[in-house]
């Protein structure tokens, strides 16, 4: 970027110069040690570069969050519902999710929950759980309402949560029934250990 310095008081028809310099000297002086400090500024961070592409630090507005912990170990910081309007308002009006965070519904018994895409903006992969936190069924890419009747969403089995998240994102991690999830900061839930499976997971 050109620097335009300030107009100096005029003296005589002539500009001020400093004593011992020509004016021109003067400049190539000051543009030399300008440039010398936008070398400087714009120089790369090694260390810290190599620090952020290896561990990425999770965005402000996630720290402190709960949190779902995939199989895989993918991170998926939580917004929760647990109140009838919380649980009745859900992702509703949303206009984005990132694929790092996610919805949790909490219902306080093991239910067939009903859900529905009314009002809403984006498509949503659903994970239904257990009490345990093991998932019971998965129901990927549900896309909004267009108009009424909204079409509704059932699981096969009884659940205790439901995990919203971008859809794609249980693909992309490979979740299924019989994976369990672990959560963190969720006050009261999982309620109980998941039991091991015949196999042994």
């Amino acid at each position: 970027m050109r620097s335009h310095p300030a107009r100096q008081k005029s003296n005589g028809g002539h500009t001020a110069a400093h004593p011992g310099l020509r004016p021109g000297a003067r400049w190539g002086r000051l543009r030399w040690i300008t440039g010398l400090l936008v070398l400087v500024a714009c120089a790369p961070h090694a260390d810290l570069d190599a620090t952020m592409s290896t561990n990425p630090p999770m965005s402000a507005d996630t720290q402190g969050l709960p949190a779902a912990v995939l199989p895989d170990g993918t991170r998926i910081a939580l917004d929760l519902a647990t109140t009838p309007e919380e649980l009745a308002q859900g992702l509703m009006f949303r206009p984005s999710l990132p694929e790092d965070r996610g919805m949790l519904l909490l219902f306080p018994e093991e239910r067939l929950p009903n859900i529905w895409m009314k009002n809403m903006f984006i498509h949503l992969d659903l994970v239904f759980l257990d009490d345990s936190g093991r998932v019971v069924d998965v129901i990927d890419r549900v896309a909004p309402c267009a108009a009424d009747p909204c079409p509704h969403y059932i699981p096969r089995h009884p659940a205790r949560t439901v995990l919203e998240v971008a859809a794609g994102v249980a693909g992309r991690h490979g979740l299924q029934v019989g994976d369990i999830i672990e959560f963190r900061d969720v006050g009261g839930y999982p309620v109980r250990p998941a039991a091991p499976t015949a196999d042994g997971d």
